[in-house]
């Protein structure tokens, strides 16, 4: 069985290496999404030759990205050998940076969080922060006894827009971190660095473990809101980068102030703090309260589903598409859902229903997941 692609006999040395490139890449890709092929397995999904298959196996396996598992069958009397990803043959580490504390996690070539931590620390633009940050993931790497050699790098998920490089903060009234640098915060962090927005973070780590989201846009309910929008498998940044900042629609004019400056948007009605405020910083802890029926936590969860109907009725008017919930807030939305629709479809102009609300598939750990998935993605393109 030959190769499904063109002849190579007649081609120049670099379009050979690009295909050459390509057939690796699509058979890792294969690896990545099944376990336990076999090497006639590859052949029939990729339309490969079996020569090109053992040898780019074979390479992969030298290189620990994939390894031999077990055998199944019989071929002429033998077992055909079995192979599988090396799910942590590479690491990355994530911070989700906020006012009030750090969340770490180390994430595997799968997007699967193998680590996370919480720690109380609050936000200063100093030194001594900066130490910290290094002191969090050095425990990390340590505590978990990971290779260091197999560390990609560190995403750092900050409540600001950044700069298309991921190495400078240009909007950070959050956190008053306006022109902070990637080289700050990585000051006493010893790999690799990037600096990403929050909401950004987590919408990419939503779509990249879809795989195809098609089109779609994520929401982070988080201490702050943003979003990220989706068009044909692409992330839409905009002439200035801050597509999907939802958190900045103007919600209620002349309402509540928001760190923007303006009055009325969505964010202060609609940010995970104004939950948490009634439980000592804990979202836990507030939707415990809410089990409980405490009166202060359902009047102030009856008016934030409201609002978060109001939201996401816009946002369907204008989009049109999938709706996806994330960041802390979704973590806990699931059996309020029904009741989410009904109050959105009673709003909606053109739909009877609100079958485009979504719930994310990373439900905890999102920003810091999404950040360390910046490093996991580099890592597999270029493969």
């Amino acid at each position: 069985m030959k190769d499904k692609q063109v002849s190579t006999k007649f081609l120049p040395h670099s379009a050979n290496l690009s295909i050459q490139r390509m057939n690796r890449r699509n058979i890792y890709q294969l690896f990545r999404r099944e376990r336990g092929l076999t090497r006639q397995d590859v052949v029939n999904h990729l339309r490969l030759s079996l020569p090109t298959v053992v040898q780019n196996i074979n390479k992969l396996q030298d290189e620990g990205y994939i390894h031999e598992e077990g055998s199944v069958g019989y071929t002429g009397g033998r077992r055909a050998k079995t192979y599988s990803m090396v799910n942590n043959a590479r690491i990355a580490i994530g911070l989700d940076i906020t006012r009030d504390y750090i969340i770490a996690v180390a994430v595997d070539l799968t997007g699967e969080v193998i680590y996370r931590n919480q720690v109380w620390y609050k936000f200063e633009r100093s030194d001594r922060y900066y130490k910290y940050l290094g002191t969090v993931v050095n425990d990390l790497v340590k505590k978990n006894s990971l290779d260091e050699k197999r560390i990609l790098g560190v995403g750092l998920g900050v409540p600001g827009l950044v700069t298309e490089d991921n190495q400078t903060v240009f909007y950070g009234e959050i956190l008053k971190f306006t022109g902070a640098t990637c080289q700050e915060f990585s000051k006493y962090i010893p790999y690799k660095s990037a600096l990403l927005n929050d909401a950004n973070a987590a919408g990419f780590g939503e779509f990249w473990i879809r795989e195809n989201p098609g089109s779609a846009f994520y929401v982070s309910l988080s201490n702050n809101i943003g979003g990220i929008v989706i068009i044909n498998d692409r992330i839409l940044t905009g002439s200035h980068f801050h597509s999907g900042e939802i958190g900045h629609l103007t919600l209620y004019p002349n309402g509540k102030p928001c760190y923007c400056g303006q009055k009325g948007c969505v964010d202060p009605y609609l940010a995970a703090t104004n939950l948490s405020s009634l439980s000592n910083g804990k979202l836990a802890d507030f939707f415990q309260l809410l089990e409980e029926k405490n009166p202060n936590a359902v009047k102030i969860w009856d008016t934030y589903l409201n609002d978060l109907a109001l939201t996401l009725n816009d946002i369907q008017s204008l989009f049109d598409g999938k709706v996806i919930l994330g960041g802390y807030v979704a973590e806990y939305i699931d059996k309020f859902i029904p009741e989410l629709k009904k109050r959105t479809t009673l709003l909606n102009s053109f739909e009877k229903d609100a079958d485009y609300i979504d719930i994310c598939r990373y439900k905890t750990y999102s920003i810091a997941a999404g950040a360390a998935l910046h490093f996991i993605s580099e890592f597999i393109d270029s493969i």
